[in-house]
Protein backbone atom coordinates (compact mmCIF):
# COMPACT_ATOMS: atom_id res chain seq x y z
CA UNK A 1 0.00 0.00 0.00
CA UNK A 2 1.20 3.50 -0.81
CA UNK A 3 0.03 5.32 1.83
CA UNK A 4 -0.09 3.16 4.74
CA UNK A 5 -2.55 4.66 7.80
CA UNK A 6 -2.57 3.12 11.09
CA UNK A 7 -4.33 4.53 14.41
CA UNK A 8 -3.83 3.85 17.72
CA UNK A 9 -6.17 2.41 20.46
CA UNK A 10 -6.04 3.54 24.17
CA UNK A 11 -3.40 1.13 24.99
CA UNK A 12 -0.50 2.68 22.87
CA UNK A 13 -1.25 -0.27 20.38
CA UNK A 14 -1.01 0.69 16.86
CA UNK A 15 -2.93 -0.91 14.25
CA UNK A 16 -3.30 -0.57 11.10
CA UNK A 17 -6.08 1.34 9.46
CA UNK A 18 -8.13 0.08 6.12
CA UNK A 19 -10.43 2.61 4.58
CA UNK A 20 -13.57 1.19 2.12
CA UNK A 21 -15.47 3.13 -0.20
CA UNK A 22 -18.64 2.71 -0.90
CA UNK A 23 -21.82 3.93 -2.07
CA UNK A 24 -23.71 6.12 -0.02
CA UNK A 25 -27.50 4.54 -0.46
CA UNK A 26 -28.53 2.12 1.82
CA UNK A 27 -27.94 -1.09 0.00
CA UNK A 28 -24.43 -0.33 -0.94
CA UNK A 29 -23.63 0.48 3.16
CA UNK A 30 -25.48 -2.65 3.96
CA UNK A 31 -23.44 -4.94 1.61
CA UNK A 32 -19.95 -3.05 2.89
CA UNK A 33 -20.91 -3.35 6.62
CA UNK A 34 -21.10 -7.18 5.55
CA UNK A 35 -17.56 -7.32 3.52
CA UNK A 36 -16.19 -5.25 6.65
CA UNK A 37 -17.57 -7.80 9.40
CA UNK A 38 -15.70 -10.41 7.61
CA UNK A 39 -12.45 -8.64 7.13
CA UNK A 40 -13.01 -7.30 10.74
CA UNK A 41 -14.02 -11.55 12.12
CA UNK A 42 -10.57 -12.44 9.80
CA UNK A 43 -8.31 -9.62 10.46
CA UNK A 44 -9.34 -8.64 14.16
CA UNK A 45 -5.79 -6.10 14.45
CA UNK A 46 -6.90 -4.16 11.45
CA UNK A 47 -8.69 -0.84 12.14
CA UNK A 48 -11.26 -0.76 9.21
CA UNK A 49 -12.91 2.75 8.36
CA UNK A 50 -15.86 2.93 5.53
CA UNK A 51 -15.75 6.59 3.37
CA UNK A 52 -18.95 6.91 1.59
CA UNK A 53 -19.93 8.67 -1.26
CA UNK A 54 -21.75 9.57 -4.39
CA UNK A 55 -21.94 8.47 -8.06
CA UNK A 56 -23.00 9.78 -11.50
CA UNK A 57 -25.70 7.04 -11.15
CA UNK A 58 -26.97 7.99 -8.22
CA UNK A 59 -27.13 10.86 -9.05
CA UNK A 60 -28.77 11.51 -12.32
CA UNK A 61 -32.16 10.03 -12.26
CA UNK A 62 -34.51 11.40 -14.22
CA UNK A 63 -33.08 9.24 -17.23
CA UNK A 64 -32.96 5.53 -18.28
CA UNK A 65 -29.50 3.87 -17.19
CA UNK A 66 -29.10 2.50 -21.02
CA UNK A 67 -29.31 6.31 -22.39
CA UNK A 68 -26.80 7.58 -19.57
CA UNK A 69 -23.78 6.13 -21.51
CA UNK A 70 -22.96 2.77 -19.56
CA UNK A 71 -19.17 2.82 -18.85
CA UNK A 72 -18.96 3.21 -15.03
CA UNK A 73 -22.06 5.20 -14.13
CA UNK A 74 -21.77 3.62 -10.35
CA UNK A 75 -18.30 2.69 -10.20
CA UNK A 76 -16.15 6.38 -11.34
CA UNK A 77 -15.88 8.32 -8.61
CA UNK A 78 -14.88 5.15 -6.34
CA UNK A 79 -12.02 4.33 -8.40
CA UNK A 80 -10.92 8.31 -8.63
CA UNK A 81 -10.70 7.58 -4.67
CA UNK A 82 -8.92 4.12 -5.05
CA UNK A 83 -6.44 5.75 -7.51
CA UNK A 84 -5.37 8.76 -5.51
CA UNK A 85 -5.21 5.97 -2.11
CA UNK A 86 -8.37 7.96 -0.44
CA UNK A 87 -9.43 4.57 -0.12
CA UNK A 88 -7.67 0.77 0.27
CA UNK A 89 -10.71 -1.27 -1.22
CA UNK A 90 -14.64 -0.29 -2.90
CA UNK A 91 -17.49 -2.64 -2.52
CA UNK A 92 -19.42 -2.71 -5.86
CA UNK A 93 -22.34 -4.98 -6.56
CA UNK A 94 -20.43 -7.49 -9.39
CA UNK A 95 -23.09 -6.20 -12.13
CA UNK A 96 -21.85 -2.69 -11.92
CA UNK A 97 -18.70 -3.51 -12.80
CA UNK A 98 -17.51 -3.11 -16.67
CA UNK A 99 -15.90 -6.24 -17.50
CA UNK A 100 -12.44 -4.25 -18.60
CA UNK A 101 -11.29 -2.34 -15.65
CA UNK A 102 -9.33 0.43 -16.12
CA UNK A 103 -5.35 -0.22 -15.57
CA UNK A 104 -3.92 -0.60 -12.23
CA UNK A 105 -7.43 -1.80 -10.97
CA UNK A 106 -8.63 -5.47 -9.92
CA UNK A 107 -11.49 -7.53 -8.82
CA UNK A 108 -10.01 -8.74 -5.57
CA UNK A 109 -12.46 -10.81 -4.05
CA UNK A 110 -15.96 -12.04 -4.99
CA UNK A 111 -18.35 -12.87 -2.32
CA UNK A 112 -20.63 -16.14 -2.43
CA UNK A 113 -23.33 -14.87 -4.76
CA UNK A 114 -27.22 -14.29 -2.94
CA UNK A 115 -30.08 -15.63 -5.20
CA UNK A 116 -28.83 -13.98 -8.33
CA UNK A 117 -33.01 -14.29 -10.20
CA UNK A 118 -35.12 -11.10 -10.35
CA UNK A 119 -38.41 -10.52 -8.29
CA UNK A 120 -41.68 -9.04 -9.20
CA UNK A 121 -42.63 -6.61 -6.40
CA UNK A 122 -46.43 -6.03 -6.85
CA UNK A 123 -48.42 -2.78 -6.11
CA UNK A 124 -50.28 -3.42 -2.55
CA UNK A 125 -53.67 -3.56 -4.30
CA UNK A 126 -52.24 -6.25 -6.94
CA UNK A 127 -51.77 -8.77 -4.03
CA UNK A 128 -52.02 -12.14 -4.72
CA UNK A 129 -51.93 -11.90 -8.36
CA UNK A 130 -48.93 -12.90 -11.06
CA UNK A 131 -47.98 -11.34 -13.85
CA UNK A 132 -49.80 -13.54 -15.59
CA UNK A 133 -53.25 -12.50 -13.95
CA UNK A 134 -52.33 -9.28 -14.00
CA UNK A 135 -54.99 -7.29 -16.17
CA UNK A 136 -54.32 -6.48 -20.04
CA UNK A 137 -52.16 -3.18 -19.95
CA UNK A 138 -50.91 -3.05 -16.73
CA UNK A 139 -47.70 -1.15 -16.37
CA UNK A 140 -44.54 -3.11 -14.88
CA UNK A 141 -41.56 -0.42 -13.50
CA UNK A 142 -37.81 -1.66 -14.74
CA UNK A 143 -34.73 0.35 -15.65
CA UNK A 144 -33.80 -2.60 -17.55
CA UNK A 145 -33.89 -3.35 -21.30
CA UNK A 146 -32.63 -7.36 -20.13
CA UNK A 147 -35.82 -7.38 -17.91
CA UNK A 148 -37.97 -5.65 -20.72
CA UNK A 149 -37.30 -7.74 -23.51
CA UNK A 150 -37.66 -11.27 -21.82
CA UNK A 151 -40.94 -10.28 -19.84
CA UNK A 152 -42.40 -8.23 -22.97
CA UNK A 153 -41.95 -11.62 -24.94
CA UNK A 154 -43.15 -13.94 -22.16
CA UNK A 155 -46.15 -11.38 -21.06
CA UNK A 156 -47.09 -9.45 -24.42
CA UNK A 157 -50.29 -8.14 -22.55
CA UNK A 158 -48.25 -6.09 -20.08
CA UNK A 159 -46.59 -2.72 -21.15
CA UNK A 160 -43.42 -1.71 -19.39
CA UNK A 161 -41.67 1.72 -18.50
CA UNK A 162 -38.43 2.95 -16.77
CA UNK A 163 -38.47 3.52 -12.80
CA UNK A 164 -35.43 4.83 -11.72
CA UNK A 165 -33.47 5.92 -7.77
CA UNK A 166 -32.62 3.16 -5.05
CA UNK A 167 -34.38 1.08 -3.91
CA UNK A 168 -36.20 2.89 -1.48
CA UNK A 169 -37.06 5.37 -4.06
CA UNK A 170 -38.58 2.54 -6.51
CA UNK A 171 -40.30 0.91 -3.67
CA UNK A 172 -41.71 4.22 -2.59
CA UNK A 173 -43.14 5.39 -6.44
CA UNK A 174 -44.75 2.06 -6.45
CA UNK A 175 -46.58 2.01 -2.79
CA UNK A 176 -47.44 5.78 -3.25
CA UNK A 177 -48.75 6.33 -6.57
CA UNK A 178 -50.80 4.19 -8.91
CA UNK A 179 -48.18 4.43 -11.99
CA UNK A 180 -47.07 0.88 -11.75
CA UNK A 181 -49.28 -2.44 -11.22
CA UNK A 182 -45.89 -3.87 -10.28
CA UNK A 183 -41.63 -3.47 -10.22
CA UNK A 184 -39.13 -5.90 -11.01
CA UNK A 185 -36.09 -6.14 -8.79
CA UNK A 186 -33.20 -7.92 -8.07
CA UNK A 187 -34.13 -10.26 -5.29
CA UNK A 188 -30.30 -10.18 -3.91
CA UNK A 189 -30.84 -6.46 -2.99
CA UNK A 190 -34.52 -7.18 -1.76
CA UNK A 191 -33.07 -10.19 0.67
CA UNK A 192 -30.35 -7.87 1.84
CA UNK A 193 -32.27 -5.07 3.17
CA UNK A 194 -34.65 -7.45 4.95
CA UNK A 195 -37.57 -6.32 2.64
CA UNK A 196 -37.90 -10.30 1.32
CA UNK A 197 -41.54 -10.18 2.81
CA UNK A 198 -42.10 -8.02 -0.59
CA UNK A 199 -41.40 -10.30 -3.14
CA UNK A 200 -44.59 -11.65 -4.53
CA UNK A 201 -42.71 -13.99 -6.96
CA UNK A 202 -39.18 -14.98 -8.66
CA UNK A 203 -38.99 -15.06 -11.97
CA UNK A 204 -37.59 -18.38 -13.19
CA UNK A 205 -34.93 -18.45 -15.74
CA UNK A 206 -37.50 -19.87 -18.47
CA UNK A 207 -39.20 -16.41 -17.68
CA UNK A 208 -36.39 -13.58 -17.04
CA UNK A 209 -32.46 -14.90 -16.87
CA UNK A 210 -30.61 -12.44 -15.04
CA UNK A 211 -27.79 -9.89 -15.44
CA UNK A 212 -24.16 -10.97 -15.70
CA UNK A 213 -22.72 -11.24 -11.99
CA UNK A 214 -26.05 -10.42 -10.60
CA UNK A 215 -26.36 -11.20 -7.00
CA UNK A 216 -22.51 -10.96 -6.31
CA UNK A 217 -20.51 -8.67 -4.16
CA UNK A 218 -17.09 -8.00 -5.75
CA UNK A 219 -14.10 -5.88 -3.73
CA UNK A 220 -11.80 -3.82 -6.29
CA UNK A 221 -8.14 -3.04 -5.23
CA UNK A 222 -5.23 -1.28 -6.60
CA UNK A 223 -3.62 -4.14 -8.66
CA UNK A 224 -0.06 -3.36 -7.10
CA UNK A 225 -1.42 -3.48 -3.58
CA UNK A 226 0.03 -7.33 -2.91
CA UNK A 227 -0.99 -7.24 0.98
CA UNK A 228 -4.30 -5.85 0.08
CA UNK A 229 -5.22 -8.19 -2.39
CA UNK A 230 -3.86 -11.23 -0.20
CA UNK A 231 -5.96 -10.00 2.24
CA UNK A 232 -9.25 -9.83 0.72
CA UNK A 233 -8.56 -12.98 -1.77
CA UNK A 234 -9.86 -15.13 1.37
CA UNK A 235 -13.37 -13.95 1.05
CA UNK A 236 -13.86 -15.33 -2.34
CA UNK A 237 -16.47 -18.16 -3.05
CA UNK A 238 -14.80 -20.33 -5.84
CA UNK A 239 -17.86 -21.44 -7.14
CA UNK A 240 -19.49 -17.94 -8.05
CA UNK A 241 -15.46 -16.91 -8.72
CA UNK A 242 -15.54 -19.29 -11.73
CA UNK A 243 -19.72 -18.80 -12.95
CA UNK A 244 -19.20 -14.67 -12.49
CA UNK A 245 -15.50 -15.22 -14.72
CA UNK A 246 -18.03 -17.40 -17.33
CA UNK A 247 -20.28 -14.81 -17.39
CA UNK A 248 -18.45 -11.42 -17.86
CA UNK A 249 -15.91 -13.34 -20.51
CA UNK A 250 -19.55 -13.95 -22.68
CA UNK A 251 -20.63 -10.36 -22.03
CA UNK A 252 -17.31 -8.90 -23.09
CA UNK A 253 -16.61 -11.25 -26.24
CA UNK A 254 -20.45 -10.08 -27.54
CA UNK A 255 -19.04 -6.04 -26.39
CA UNK A 256 -22.57 -6.31 -24.45
CA UNK A 257 -23.06 -3.63 -21.94
CA UNK A 258 -26.42 -2.09 -20.13
CA UNK A 259 -27.71 -0.35 -23.45
CA UNK A 260 -28.48 -3.76 -24.82
CA UNK A 261 -30.24 -6.87 -23.63
CA UNK A 262 -28.14 -9.91 -22.77
CA UNK A 263 -28.90 -12.33 -19.96
CA UNK A 264 -27.24 -15.48 -18.18
CA UNK A 265 -28.14 -18.08 -16.00
CA UNK A 266 -25.33 -20.70 -14.15
CA UNK A 267 -24.38 -23.01 -12.41
CA UNK A 268 -22.09 -25.47 -10.79
CA UNK A 269 -22.88 -29.30 -10.26
CA UNK A 270 -20.52 -32.52 -10.01
CA UNK A 271 -17.47 -30.29 -10.95
CA UNK A 272 -19.46 -29.23 -14.39
CA UNK A 273 -19.79 -25.55 -14.91
CA UNK A 274 -23.27 -24.91 -17.23
CA UNK A 275 -23.51 -21.56 -18.84
CA UNK A 276 -26.39 -20.43 -20.27
CA UNK A 277 -26.56 -17.13 -21.94
CA UNK A 278 -29.08 -14.96 -24.57
CA UNK A 279 -28.96 -11.89 -26.60
CA UNK A 280 -32.70 -10.04 -27.54
CA UNK A 281 -33.90 -7.58 -29.60
CA UNK A 282 -35.52 -4.34 -27.36
CA UNK A 283 -39.09 -5.83 -27.84
CA UNK A 284 -38.05 -9.61 -27.15
CA UNK A 285 -39.47 -10.41 -30.77
CA UNK A 286 -36.04 -11.27 -31.61
CA UNK A 287 -33.74 -13.26 -29.11
CA UNK A 288 -30.56 -16.38 -29.56
CA UNK A 289 -30.29 -19.02 -26.69
CA UNK A 290 -27.83 -21.42 -25.60
CA UNK A 291 -26.06 -23.18 -23.37
CA UNK A 292 -22.59 -25.05 -23.13
CA UNK A 293 -20.35 -26.72 -20.42
CA UNK A 294 -17.12 -27.61 -19.30
CA UNK A 295 -15.21 -29.49 -16.35
CA UNK A 296 -13.73 -27.48 -13.57
CA UNK A 297 -12.47 -30.70 -12.01
CA UNK A 298 -9.34 -29.72 -10.69
CA UNK A 299 -6.17 -31.50 -12.21
CA UNK A 300 -2.93 -32.28 -10.56
CA UNK A 301 -0.98 -29.65 -12.05
CA UNK A 302 -3.76 -26.86 -10.64
CA UNK A 303 -2.82 -27.59 -7.24
CA UNK A 304 0.38 -26.25 -8.20
CA UNK A 305 -1.18 -23.58 -10.32
CA UNK A 306 -3.25 -21.66 -8.31
CA UNK A 307 -1.57 -18.78 -6.21
CA UNK A 308 -0.68 -16.79 -9.77
CA UNK A 309 -1.62 -12.62 -10.04
CA UNK A 310 -3.43 -13.12 -13.56
CA UNK A 311 -6.56 -11.19 -14.36
CA UNK A 312 -9.42 -13.17 -16.16
CA UNK A 313 -12.44 -10.26 -17.15
CA UNK A 314 -10.84 -8.26 -14.32
CA UNK A 315 -10.70 -10.65 -11.60
CA UNK A 316 -7.69 -12.00 -9.85
CA UNK A 317 -8.82 -14.77 -7.49
CA UNK A 318 -5.45 -16.00 -6.27
CA UNK A 319 -6.93 -18.69 -4.33
CA UNK A 320 -8.85 -20.42 -7.11
CA UNK A 321 -7.13 -23.46 -9.31
CA UNK A 322 -6.21 -21.53 -12.00
CA UNK A 323 -7.12 -24.33 -14.81
CA UNK A 324 -10.93 -24.03 -13.16
CA UNK A 325 -10.46 -20.22 -14.30
CA UNK A 326 -9.01 -20.57 -17.94
CA UNK A 327 -11.89 -23.63 -18.23
CA UNK A 328 -14.71 -20.39 -17.20
CA UNK A 329 -13.09 -17.94 -19.01
CA UNK A 330 -13.06 -20.36 -22.21
CA UNK A 331 -16.76 -21.08 -21.39
CA UNK A 332 -18.04 -17.66 -21.56
CA UNK A 333 -15.92 -16.82 -24.94
CA UNK A 334 -16.92 -20.23 -26.80
CA UNK A 335 -20.51 -19.30 -26.08
CA UNK A 336 -20.67 -15.94 -26.67
CA UNK A 337 -18.95 -16.82 -30.10
CA UNK A 338 -22.00 -19.94 -30.91
CA UNK A 339 -24.24 -16.72 -30.36
CA UNK A 340 -22.41 -14.40 -32.53
CA UNK A 341 -22.04 -17.31 -35.28
CA UNK A 342 -25.97 -17.37 -35.35
CA UNK A 343 -26.56 -14.10 -35.80
CA UNK A 344 -26.44 -11.96 -31.98
CA UNK A 345 -24.28 -9.31 -33.13
CA UNK A 346 -27.10 -7.49 -35.46
CA UNK A 347 -29.53 -8.33 -32.81
CA UNK A 348 -27.02 -6.62 -30.50
CA UNK A 349 -26.53 -3.64 -33.04
CA UNK A 350 -30.24 -2.93 -33.70
CA UNK A 351 -30.92 -2.86 -30.31
CA UNK A 352 -27.99 -0.31 -29.13
CA UNK A 353 -29.71 2.01 -32.40
CA UNK A 354 -32.89 1.91 -31.14
CA UNK A 355 -31.81 2.28 -27.52
CA UNK A 356 -29.83 5.28 -28.84
CA UNK A 357 -32.82 6.68 -30.80
CA UNK A 358 -35.27 6.48 -28.42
Amino acid sequence: MSEEASSQDGNGKVSRVIRIGTRKSQLARIQTDSVADKLKELYPDVHLEIVAMSTTGDMILDRALSKIGEKSLFTKELENALERNEVDLVVHSLKDLPTSLPAGFTIGAVLKRENPHDAVVLHPSNTGKTLDTLPEKSVIGTSSLRRAAQLKKRFPHLEFKDIRGNLNTRLKKLDEKDDFAAIILAAAGLKRMGWENRISMILEPEDCMYAVGQGALAVEVRARDADILEMVSVLHDPDTVLRCIAERAFLKQLEGGCSVPVAVHTKVKDSQLYLTGAVYSLDGSQSIKETMQTSIAPGDESLERVDEQVQRVGVTAIKVPAEAQDAAERLGVKLADLLLSKGAKEILTVARQLNDAR
